[in-house]
């Protein structure tokens, strides 16, 4: 769009907008409301609903509003006599089909049909023929399907098809008989759900939610997602102290994810209300026994107690104390302040899957947020697998590439899924990332780097010219794959190839919702991280504080040096691995029972808000980590108050310098923390170290050539993922039922015979 201004006239008003801006759009901005059913912001232009005609001066009839652009001088009228007749005619054969099921219908006070007909009343129905009818049914274990509520707006098969790339849902029969559906008649795609959000009637349903709640039922709490490291923001349906559903829906929040949500944000939050939760806090009085339910003062003053005997017997740096990218900054900070300020420990870490300190420490360029990604010009992939693992970015990224025009590299050893929106793929050998970064950063080993990487020179010299070329903003993204040198490296890369008009912005993909949280705290900057706390546990290390639990990575098999351990208190949601081996377990609340903030991969701090109070005895993180302080002697002075927490954050950590809670309430306007952009330093021992690491590589076998299933990672019951009786289906390959009327969970059994290989052959 250009940013030339012009004059558009709407109702008699002259307003100014940038030319070629959509007429709808602009009409909204001016709160002149134009209806529409099947215009979506930023999806290709559908024009089949046609109720926002609107007339346009010297043009001989009625326009559709979403399929104009703005020209100098228009002139614009929406409401009219002639312009309501024309709406009204056809919301009429929108209601050819439609049943007047609205009292049982779920959608029923979010219907957008339903509120557009409420808003004129008094509309005729002259169609006196029978109405088609379909039954319910299944399209998933998560997807319900009422047909004959279908308006055919189509947003569902656009955001299927744009936004997810997968196509698992379109149009079929003709005319009357259009119906929404699949071939095959289930759906095998990474059920985001998103094809339910933006449904304008109750044609899609939350078959997980279903006939549980009405809408005006629900308290909605605006929160941030607890799943993955993109940062959306939700709306978590609450009633009688449990949480119901987790939404998008634009009429309750304008986060940076729009109405966009993956399986986990609009499915997972069962495990809130599981009946699995710990209850109440508990003690293991002596090594080999039972943990037993305690009140909080116990378990506190068992905890004091043990912890005092510990650092007077072996000194302060024998306790280790563990935070999580999966819990607030709040809590977070509170650990860290226990570590430094209470304990005098240099021994803290966090249970990440994999550190960016390097990569912070020596940061060339700010970080890329979500918007910055639609509107790039090139982006950079080296490693990761976004589309499993943040799928908001890679949402962002197939509609920067297909609505946006923008060229996107792939450098990966496995063909992932956005293969198919890439301009340029760099199939390398298993483990050769690295190699990678060396070839870009120092075009002196770029030619011995080929034949490790397994790719050709004019490939490799291929993506070097597409980055050259770009004119705009170019974004460098990057996974768990590179070593702590590589990121160094890739830090120089801006100061190599940025110029005039072509500047650099960085995306990491870390794995957690608030790993780039811990990094801004220093929690990942201790002398020890959790994989070395685990190896010495029992030796260097007697005591332990984890909050949340360790990584399977981290154990690797090591869970008997836990059994170690003098002392190990743990705050959790759930018994794990970890609790297993614990001496007392604080009962931890989720994130839908607190106030505090996570910090997502764009570096956006956001809110995470309170929508029920704590289930059981459960308590907020930073409360109990405070609470434990108390005992031992240090009051905290947090007054209760996760507000107050942020305050001393923001006051000591210079990213978070000024930010108060206030400035962080609106969440269509969050606010980005202050990383530091360091100055170039001499890294010529890091890049000697690349070189080395390089220099030793040898190839793994062949390369991967299989294109993971969808869902490889999404359908992987994790702690609390896997209280979702769904996702169990899921994993196993989704089996397609007997009935699709019928809900799979009554028709399938979970037990070890059902296996996603055996389901995908069978299918």
């Amino acid at each position: 769009m250009s940013t030339e201004l012009i004059k558009v006239t709407i109702n008699g008003n002259e307003y100014q907008t940038e030319k070629g801006a959509r007429l709808i759009d602009v009409c909204r901005e001016h709160d002149h409301n134009v209806p529409s059913f099947c215009y979506y912001s930023d999806l290709a232009l559908q024009a089949s609903c046609r109720t926002c005609l609107v007339r346009i001066e010297k043009m001989p009839k009625l326009q559709t509003s979403c399929t104009v652009t703005c020209t100098d001088g228009m002139i614009v009228t929406t409401e009219s006599d002639e312009i309501e007749k024309a709406r009204r005619g056809m919301v009429e054969f929108l209601l050819a089909n439609h049943p007047l099921d609205c009292p049982v219908c779920d959608r029923g006070g979010e219907c957008e049909l339903q509120e557009m007909v409420f808003d004129w009343g008094g509309l005729e129905e002259r169609f006196s023929e029978r109405k088609n009818y379909a039954p319910e049914k299944f399209l998933s274990p998560m997807i319900g399907n009422d047909p004959q509520r279908c308006i055919l707006c189509k947003r569902c098969t656009r955001v299927c098809d744009e936004w997810m790339g997968e196509d698992a849902i379109e149009a079929g029969g003709r005319g009357a008989h259009t119906v929404i559906g699949t071939y095959g008649g289930w759906l095998n795609c990474s059920q985001c759900g998103n094809c339910i959000e933006v449904c304008p009637t109750g044609t899609l349903l939350d078959a997980t939610y279903r006939h549980q709640a009405r809408p005006w039922e629900l308290e909605q709490t605006v929160s941030t997602c607890t799943f993955c490291s993109d940062g959306c923001q939700v709306s978590l349906g609450s009633r009688a102290g449990e949480v119901m559903r987790s939404v998008a829906r634009d009429r309750y929040v304008d986060g940076i994810n729009g109405e966009f949500l993956c399986i986990k944000g609009r499915f997972g939050h069962p495990f809130i209300n599981d009946e699995q939760r710990l209850r109440t806090p508990l003690i293991r009085y002596r090594k080999g026994g039972k943990l037993i339910p305690a009140t909080w003062d116990q378990a506190f003053e068992f905890a004091a107690n043990r912890l005092k005997e510990v650092a007077d017997k072996h000194g302060a740096e024998s306790v280790g104390i563990v935070g999580s990218p999966r819990i607030t900054n709040e809590a977070n900070y509170a650990l860290l302040k226990f570590a430094k300020e209470l304990v005098g420990t240099p021994n803290y870490g966090a249970t990440d899957a994999f550190s960016l300190v390097p990569f912070f420490e020596n940061l060339s360029a700010p970080l890329a947020t979500h918007k910055d990604i639609r509107r790039a010009q090139t982006i950079i992939l080296i490693g990761g697998e976004p589309e499993e693992l943040q799928p908001l970015t890679g949402k962002q990224i197939r509609q920067a590439v297909r609505n946006g025009g923008a060229k996107l590299i792939i450098v990966n050893s496995t063909p992932i899924r956005l293969n198919q929106a890439a301009s340029q793929f760099l199939h390398i050998n298993p483990n050769t990332e690295d190699a990678f970064v060396l070839a870009l950063t120092d075009e002196s080993q770029a030619a011995s780097s080929m034949k490790t990487l397994g790719i050709e020179a004019e490939q490799f010299d291929a993506v070097r010219k597409l980055i050259n070329d770009t004119e705009g903003t170019c974004i460098v993204m990057f996974g768990g794959e590179l070593s702590h040198a590589a990121q160094v490296a890739l830090t120089g890369l801006p100061a190599m190839m940025a110029g005039e008009s072509r500047k650099f912005l960085f995306h990491p993909l870390p794995i957690y919702n608030n790993s780039v949280g811990v990094h801004d705290l220093g929690l990942m900057s201790g002398e020890l991280s959790a994989r070395d706390m685990v190896a010495v546990a029992g030796e260097g290390l007697h005591a332990m504080y984890v909050a949340g639990s360790f990584l399977p990575e981290h154990l690797q098999g090591q869970e008997e040096r836990l059994a170690q351990l003098e002392l190990l208190i743990v705050q959790e949601l759930f018994e794990t691995e970890t609790t297993k081996y614990a001496d007392v377990v604080f009962p931890a609340a989720s994130f839908a029972e607190v106030d505090g903030t996570f910090t997502n991969n764009d570096g956006l701090v956001q809110r995470v808000r309170q929508s029920i109070a704590p289930v059981h005895q459960s308590r907020a993180d930073w409360m109990i980590t405070a609470g434990l302080a108390k005992t031992l002697g240090m009051d905290f002075d947090f007054q209760m108050s996760a507000s107050a927490v942020f305050r001393e954050l923001a006051e000591r950590i210079p990213a978070y310098n000024g930010l108060r809670y206030p400035q962080l309430k609106d969440e269509s306007k969050p606010v980005q923390v202050k990383h530091q952009i360091s100055e170039r330093r001499d890294t010529s021992n890091d890049m000697q170290t690349l070189r080395e690491r390089v220099s030793q590589m040898k190839p793994d076998g062949e390369k991967i050539m299989t294109t993971p299933n969808v869902g490889h990672e999404l359908f992987k019951p994790g702690t609390l993922t896997s209280k979702v009786p769904q996702i169990h289906l899921l994993a196993a390959g989704n089996p397609k039922p007997e009935t699709v009327l019928i809900s799979p969970l009554y028709q399938i059994t979970i037990d070890s015979s059902l296996r996603r290989d055996e389901a995908i052959a069978a299918d």
